[in-house]
């Protein structure tokens, strides 16, 4: 790695030293129960309360020696860059419901917001009641509708932006309430200081490609999530792009059966030691793996096989030890609804997991994981748990 100083991941569950969290702010209070489900929430969270949980997620890494940045913070020191902002405003005016007047008038308002209030105004939205302009877009809008959508989503920095040893991922997200969380970390990564010369492996105008899709197994071997968020194309492209950086030997192409429960690969599947993996058993028999690799011109692409067989080929051991969610499958199909499987490891045999999910937790500690719990009352209602809420930037080698 070029700088283990500053980033750089290689695996899952070597020791991490460097985080990325964003601590919910306002853009959690614009959710109502008119927009939530356009926003991709389940309910109306406890703002106050999430924040409490989260800064308690934040202080169990910090206990644990894990350095914490925070998304909004980089932002707004990103913004002190003219360019930056410049790129900031023109990236969330471009919307074409705004029509002319409307995005003049924002474009200049915004530009004349110190980093601060940019930063705020590009993570919580501008509502239609919020502005004093004239013209005829504003006068046929409702006065609570947004100009420049919330983004709730930014919650789960794992999703926009991935590191694959010591190059950075900023994804392509699915889903049109999230597409412009990437334009932001796309920012924090070309003109904030702390990532100066950092390289670029993926960005937010390729194919989709989503950071909750993407396990990081071992030095040289991924494994990517198929399905709605990350298309067959994106992990063609993905691997394209690693394989010609020499990044990893192998991508496994796993295809997931998506659901809101299931909607990335880490809902149903995380590491918790170089050799065992947390599985959603429900789905852990079916689970198929393409392995591709290439020979510098062209990629070839296996058949498929269990997922366990291949990723224990891809990564030269006999076997990886499966570790189920639940007792039943009930009990595991009320688990991996709480995020029972998206566990955050911080070294080998040690994760960070909801409270909530007791009986995962106790099979985790029967194979000898230790579990450090956290509450996730008000954070799960974006279904998502510590793996997707965290984006690791700098981890050790294993």
């Amino acid at each position: 790695m070029s700088d283990r100083a500053a980033y750089g991941v290689d695996s899952e569950v070597g020791p991490l030293r460097t985080v990325m969290l964003h601590r919910p702010g306002n853009e959690l209070r614009r959710l109502t129960p008119r927009n939530n489900d356009k926003l991709l929430f389940d309910g109306i969270p406890w703002v106050g309360r999430a924040q409490d949980e989260h800064d308690a997620f934040a202080q169990a890494l910090r206990d644990r020696n894990v350095e914490v940045l925070y998304l909004g913070e980089l932002l707004t020191e990103a913004l002190t860059d003219p360019e930056a902002r410049s790129i900031a405003v023109t990236g969330a005016t471009e919307d074409l419901r705004l029509g002319d007047t409307l995005r003049d008038y924002l474009h200049s308002a915004l530009g004349a917001l110190d980093p601060a209030g940019l930063a705020e105004a590009l993570m919580a939205g501008v509502r239609n009641d919020e502005v004093r302009v004239g013209g005829l877009v504003t006068s046929l809008l409702a006065h609570e509708d947004f100009l420049i959508d919330p983004l709730p989503n930014l919650l789960f920095t794992r999703d926009s932006s991935v590191w694959i040893r010591d190059a950075v991922a900023v994804t392509s997200l699915a889903m049109p309430a999230r597409s412009r969380e990437t334009q932001l970390t796309e920012l924090i990564y070309t003109f904030h200081p702390r990532f100066a010369g950092a390289d670029k492996v993926y960005d937010h105008q390729l194919e989709h490609v989503e950071g909750g899709d993407v396990l990081a197994l071992g030095p040289g071997v991924l494994a990517v999530g198929v399905g709605e968020r990350t298309t067959p194309a994106g992990v063609e492209r993905l691997a394209r792009r690693v394989f010609a950086k020499d990044l990893a030997h192998t991508v496994l192409a796993v295809p997931i059966a998506q659901q809101r429960a299931t909607m990335h690969l880490d809902t149903v599947c995380t590491m918790v030691d170089v050799d065992a993996v947390l599985m959603y058993p429900n789905m852990a028999e079916e689970m198929r793996a393409l392995a591709v690799t290439t020979d510098g011109d062209q990629l070839h692409v296996a058949e498929p096989e269990p997922f366990l067989v291949a990723a224990a080929k891809a990564l030269g051991i006999d076997t990886l030890r499966r570790i189920d969610t639940g007792l039943d499958p009930v009990t595991a199909e009320r688990e991996q609804w709480d995020d029972g499987n998206n566990t955050l490891a911080l070294a080998p045999r040690v994760c960070i997991a909801y409270e909530r999910t007791v009986e995962t937790n106790a099979r985790l500690e029967e194979s000898g994981i230790e579990v450090i719990r956290i509450s996730g009352s008000e954070l799960g209602s974006g279904r998502g748990g510590p793996r997707c809420m965290s984006c690791p930037v700098l981890r050790d080698g294993v």
